[in-house]
């Protein structure tokens, strides 16, 4: 089970590009289809009323711990929010996704995850992770499952419990899900991680 982000990560929020996302209307769905009032939302996901009501408006993106506790908070995973304007070929479904067919999630920052696998997936979940320069996932965050990543390109930041790791194109990780975990971009041009994690909690 995750840890509740703490306070701070509630004042987070940043202004949405312009342009149609669907991830404020999937929260706000899917709170009212579980009868949960704003309140009450943030106090099981940590966060605030205020915080989540922005989220819900499409007036900023949440940070990927704040997403988590919402997605736990609700019952799902993270996967539950991924949206895609491509249309997807009946003869795919299950199994092949294509390039312009690919689920995705923005967060604050710019930082973006992109659904390799399809949904609903197995036991694996793959995605593709762009961060852009300076963009961090601010607080730890711990799940169940194992995870693994290989930099595709930049230079990538990555603390596992006590530890932290300096990675670069090529380099790969792995840990257990369980240890709180947090990563970011220390560089100046994009970093680009392919992301596995099983099975898919995040």
């Amino acid at each position: 089970m995750s840890r509740k982000a703490p306070p701070d990560v509630n004042d987070r929020a940043s202004s949405a590009e312009p342009g149609t996302h669907f991830l404020g209307t999937r929260i706000r769905g899917l709170r009212k289809r579980r009868n949960l009032t704003l309140s009450a939302l943030a106090e099981q996901s940590g966060l605030t009323a205020g915080y989540i009501s922005q989220l819900e408006r499409n007036l900023a993106y949440p940070s990927i711990p704040a997403l988590f506790n919402i997605a736990r908070s609700l019952g799902v995973t993270i996967q539950w929010f991924f949206a895609s304007e491509g249309a997807v070929d009946p003869a795919d479904a299950g199994y092949v996704v294509r390039r312009n067919s690919r689920l995705s999630v923005h967060y604050e920052d710019g930082i973006i995850d992109e659904l390799l696998t399809p949904q609903p997936s197995r036991q694996l979940e793959i995605l593709h992770s762009r961060f852009p320069p300076g963009t961090y996932s601010q607080q730890s965050y711990s799940h169940e499952g194992e995870e693994a990543g290989y930099i595709l390109a930049g230079t990538f930041e990555l603390w596992v419990g006590d530890r932290h790791f300096q990675l670069k194109e090529g380099d790969s990780f792995s840990f257990s899900s369980q240890e709180p975990h947090r990563y970011g971009n220390p560089g100046d041009t994009d970093a680009i991680v392919l992301w596995m994690i099983t099975p898919p909690t995040f």
